[in-house]
């Protein structure tokens, strides 16, 4: 299990995740937290300080995406689970 022990700082709970461009606004699971690394790229943890993976925001032509990173751990990588529209749809992904 990859942990951070420095995960406390910085977390984002309920609320306005983001920069307030559409489509940055989630509510964040329970048993999920969300620590905004840069403007546009977000670690997503338990509150143990568990690693499960990324949210990264990019532009395309028609607007905003996010794209889901799932790590996996015991292969020390990150696989690609989609890419949405939405952060929440986005978070979604780490909630099962």
């Amino acid at each position: 299990m990859t942990t951070l022990a420095f995960i406390g700082t910085g977390t984002v709970g309920t609320g306005s995740v983001g920069t307030g461009s559409p489509g940055t606004q989630a509510i964040i699971r329970p048993g999920l937290n969300l620590v905004q690394l840069h403007n546009e790229l977000w670690r997503v943890t338990r509150p143990c300080g568990e690693v499960l993976g990324y949210i990264e925001r990019f532009a395309v032509h028609a607007g905003v995406r996010f794209r889901a990173k799932r790590f996996i751990a015991r292969q020390r990588r990150f696989v690609e689970v989609g890419e949405f529209w939405r952060m929440d749809d986005a978070v979604d992904c780490f909630g099962f």
